[in-house]
């Protein structure tokens, strides 16, 4: 009897090592990391631009900022020194620093060589022409929309800046849109956008529009992750990403 039993137990194990075995790994995640955020009170009573600058500053070099719109500035390499509302911070390469409205900045490059920064803006349509930072820093405008950010009613908002990676070879996700608006900017990798049944593949330093009507979906077909910055606005208290369950 002993016996029996003991062969019992041996198939039984057999019989559920498959089943085990045939368990699939688990999916790796996204990861996001804000770099930097705020609450913005009053949005939405006049029109506003998502605009996106390239800054280099020379090595031990000032700029100054005058009383700037809202946005953040994302360090790329390089080292620079912040002095904004009496506060003093220096962004080493992946930090970032949220800029307040109307207030006066300084930017100073670190000794060790040029400052390379993106700075992300929400503008009104009075200052889109007017410079930002001073001489001798070296600006150029990447992007800016084409007209005012849509869908935008008048209240509080959040405004942030998040790097977001999606591990390799990761099939689209499902179709969202944005309950306000977001810029993107490709640090790294491949990344594909599924638009109304079109797959578009982006690289790095590309930029990508995203206003709250556009109804869309994000994938890497890569084999290696793909990392990108998204300066988003969206309404205080409502998700930035909201699930498509109907057409849009």
């Amino acid at each position: 009897m002993r016996f029996a039993i003991f062969g019992t137990v041996l198939l039984a194990a057999a019989a559920a090592s498959p089943a085990i075995a045939q368990n699939p790994p688990t999916a790796p995640a996204v990861a996001r990391t804000v770099i930097a955020g705020a609450k913005l009170p009053a949005l939405g009573a006049m029109p506003v631009y998502f605009c996106a600058l390239a800054v280099t500053l020379p090595s031990g070099a000032t700029s100054r900022i005058a009383a700037s719109p809202n946005g953040i500035l994302y360090q790329l390499s390089g080292s620079t020194e912040i002095a904004a509302g009496g506060e003093t911070k220096t962004l080493a390469p992946g930090e970032g620093f949220f800029l307040a409205g109307g207030r006066d900045a300084v930017l100073k490059a670190g000794g060790d060589g040029p400052s390379h920064i993106l700075h992300f803006l929400l503008m009104p349509a009075m200052a889109l022409d007017k410079p930002v930072e001073s001489e001798p820093a070296a600006v150029t405008e990447l992007f800016r929309t084409p007209a005012a950010i849509p869908d935008l009613k008048p209240g509080a908002y959040d405004i942030n800046l998040t790097r977001v990676t999606f591990p390799p070879k990761m099939p689209v996700n499902p179709p969202h849109h944005r309950s306000g608006a977001a810029l993107y900017y490709i640090v790294s990798g491949t990344g594909a956008n599924a638009v109304a049944g079109m797959t578009t593949v982006r690289g790095p330093e590309a930029l990508i529009y995203e206003p709250s009507s556009l109804v869309h979906q994000w994938g890497n077909p890569g084999a290696e992750p793909w990392t990108f910055l998204a300066f988003n606005i969206n309404p205080e208290g409502v998700p930035a990403v909201v699930m498509e369950t109907a057409p849009k």
